[in-house]
């Protein structure tokens, strides 16, 4: 299961109800904050998740309402001593932009009171362990800019029926059977996997791509996603706009939504032209399995099948 939180769900600037682009992605004892506006480490605290083990931030670009709200949280995290280290993931230009921020303006030369690693991001896997990865994949907005695909890896579920009738018993044997590993019971028989392990089923998978001007490139690269989370900066009245300033419509997420075949939608990026409403119309009129998120919007992921907690 993969969890996300919405912290700041607005365009551009924030609103009376919105914050800056900021969520953060839970899985077992990961925890990442996706891109950090303005303002986020107050929402970080409003939403309950307090800064303990806040200590990944994937950037998807470098533009400051992205950016900006790193100086702040940065600042608390060396009075607070909430974390000793730090790492921040981005591409170079985002990078660049981090570093004098924070060494330009925040420490003003001066050292940093905690580590911090800026780790410079290129397409491919950025994070992996035996059950889960992260992997960035470029978009195109104004400036090089990423997307970032959690997903649990394919896994064999464990036939507990079967178990029970070849007379596994519970405890190290089921575990080391889960694990790949052929066991011997005590009365002498072996045990394959293959005897008690399902076939392999696909984990989770969350998408969020931040902002970006073009879909033709991303189909291949959210496919069949469980959840799409991408911004809908503008309505189709206004496509030349959105094309522009190289963000998208609420249709034209829509329309990649249904070419990809993800299960669902959640629209963020939200501008203070339009009221949530028009949005959401726009949107469910080619792909009707969308949301629009708001602020503290808290969401679990489990293989088709998304659950939103009050």
């Amino acid at each position: 299961m993969i969890e996300i939180i919405f912290l700041g769900t607005s365009a551009s600037a924030p609103s009376i109800h919105r914050g800056l682009s900021a969520q953060v992605v839970l899985y077992k004892d990961y925890r990442f904050l996706v891109d950090c506006g303005e303002g986020t480490q107050r929402q970080i605290l409003l939403s309950g998740l307090g800064f303990k083990r806040l200590n990944r931030i994937l950037l998807t670009h470098g533009h400051l309402d992205h950016i900006l709200g790193l100086g702040g949280l940065i600042s608390t995290f060396a009075r607070w001593e909430a974390v000793e280290h730090i790492e921040i993931y981005g591409g170079g230009w985002a990078l660049e932009r981090v570093y004098d921020l924070i060494y330009g303006v925040v420490l003003r030369g001066g050292e940093a009171p905690i580590d911090i690693d800026l780790i410079e991001v290129t397409p491919g896997v950025v994070l992996e362990d035996d059950t889960f990865e992260v992997i960035a994949f470029p978009v195109v907005h104004r400036g090089p800019c990423l997307g970032y695909l959690f997903r649990e890896k394919p896994r064999r579920p464990f036939l507990n029926d079967l178990a029970e009738q070849l007379g596994v018993p519970r405890g190290p044997e089921r575990r080391r059977l889960v694990a790949g590993e052929t066991v011997a019971l005590a009365d002498g028989r072996v045990i394959h996997p293959d005897d008690v392990l399902g076939p392999s089923m696909p984990g989770a998978c969350l998408v969020h791509v931040g902002d970006v001007g073009r879909t033709d490139d991303l189909v291949s690269r959210v496919e069949g996603a469980d959840w799409l989370s991408i911004e809908a900066t503008y309505l189709r009245t206004e496509a030349d706009l959105a094309h522009r300033f190289g963000h998208l419509t609420a249709a034209q997420a829509a329309h990649l939504a249904r070419e990809a075949g993800v299960h669902r939608l959640i629209l963020t990026h939200i501008s203070r032209r339009y009221r949530e409403v028009q949005v959401l119309e726009e949107a469910r009129a080619v792909f009707p399995d969308t949301i629009v998120a708001r602020d503290f919007d808290h969401y679990r992921i489990l293989r088709r099948d998304v659950q939103r907690e009050e």
